[in-house]
C-alpha cells in the first residue's frame, strides 16, 4: 500500500467517524470535546475534588473562589468525549455563579445544556454533576 492510498483510507474513515458522531451525538456534545476550553488542572486552585465513577472514568474539578463567587473553573478527565464535554460545559455554565447557585445545577439540566446524550452515556453528567457538589459540599466544611 503507498502513502497515497493510505492517507485516503485514512480520510475514508475519519468522515466514517464523523458521520456516526453526528448520528449519535449533539452539535454541542461534539463541539465540547472536541474544543474544551476549560480543561486543565489550575496552579493553585482554592478548592479542588475528584470522583471516580462505576464506569471507570475519573474527573477532577478546580476552582478558584473570590467571596463565594466562582470566578475560575477547570476540570480534568481521563475519561470519554462525552466525560469531556460534561466537564466543559459544566465549568461554563459554574463560572460567574455563587456556590449555593452551583449546587443547584442537576444533572438534568447539563443534559439540557449538552441538548442530551444518549442514555449510555448519560453517567458521564451524573459524574460531573456529583464531583462539583462533593467540592462544594466539602467546601462549605472549611
Amino acid at each position: 500500500m503507498n502513502n497515497d492510498t493510505f492517507e485516503n483510507l485514512l480520510k475514508q474513515l475519519q468522515k466514517k467517524i464523523e458521520y456516526e458522531e453526528q448520528n449519535i451525538f449533539s452539535k454541542t456534545v461534539i463541539e465540547e470535546y472536541k474544543n474544551p476550553t476549560n480543561f486543565g488542572k489550575l496552579n493553585n486552585p482554592n478548592r479542588t475534588g475528584s470522583l471516580k465513577g462505576p464506569c471507570g472514568d475519573t474527573m477532577r474539578i478546580d476552582l478558584l473562589l473570590n467571596d463565594q463567587i466562582i470566578s475560575v473553573a477547570r476540570f480534568w478527565t481521563d475519561g470519554c468525549g462525552p466525560s469531556i464535554a460534561c466537564g466543559n460545559m459544566l465549568t461554563k455554565m459554574i463560572i460567574g455563579k455563587t456556590v449555593d447557585n452551583a449546587m443547584h445545577i442537576t444533572s438534568s439540566k447539563l443534559l439540557y445544556a449538552l441538548d442530551g446524550l444518549p442514555e449510555d452515556h448519560q453517567h458521564c453528567a451524573t459524574l460531573a454533576i456529583n464531583t462539583l457538589h462533593k467540592l462544594l459540599k466539602e467546601s462549605d466544611k472549611r
